[in-house]
C-alpha cells in the first residue's frame, strides 16, 4: 500500500494519537529494548521507556509522551514534518519527530502532551 502524498490530504487525515507510556532518550551500547534508535559518532541513541533507562540507571533529559499520526504518508511526501514542527513551534511545544514507513511519530515533552495534541487537531481542520 502506498502512503499519501498530497499534503492537504494528510494534515486533513492525521488522526493524531498518544502511544501508553513515558519515553525518554537515553545514550547507551548496551542492548536495551527501544522504541526507535539512532546510530550516531558519540553513540547509539535509543528511545526507550522511562522505567527500562532507570532500571539501566541511565541518565536523560526530562521525558516525553509519543505521538503517533495514523496517516499512512509517502516517504515521499513533503512537507509534512515542516508542517507539524512548524505548527507546533508557533506554540512553543518542543518536538522530536520520527518517521516509520507507515507512519510518522512525534515525541513531546510529557507535560506538553495536551497542548501538542490541540495543535494537531487545529492543523487537521484547516
Amino acid at each position: 500500500m502506498t502512503g499519501l502524498t498530497d499534503l492537504d490530504e494528510i494534515l486533513r487525515t492525521l488522526r493524531p494519537s498518544v502511544r501508553a507510556g513515558a519515553f525518554v532518550y537515553v545514550v547507551t551500547d548496551l542492548p536495551l529494548p527501544s522504541h526507535a534508535s539512532v546510530v550516531e559518532r558519540e553513540g547509539g541513541s535509543l528511545v526507550v521507556e522511562q522505567a527500562v533507562a532507570d532500571e539501566a540507571g541511565l541518565s536523560y533529559e526530562g521525558t516525553f509522551a509519543w505521538i503517533t499520526l495514523q496517516v499512512h504518508s509517502s516517504l515521499q511526501a513533503v512537507g509534512l514534518t515542516a508542517a507539524v514542527s512548524s505548527a507546533l513551534a508557533q506554540k512553543g511545544v518542543p518536538c522530536n519527530m520520527l518517521a516509520g514507513f507507515y507512519h510518522d511519530h512525534i515525541l513531546v515533552p510529557s507535560d506538553r502532551v495536551i497542548d501538542a495534541l490541540a495543535v494537531l487537531q487545529n492543523l487537521s481542520q484547516r
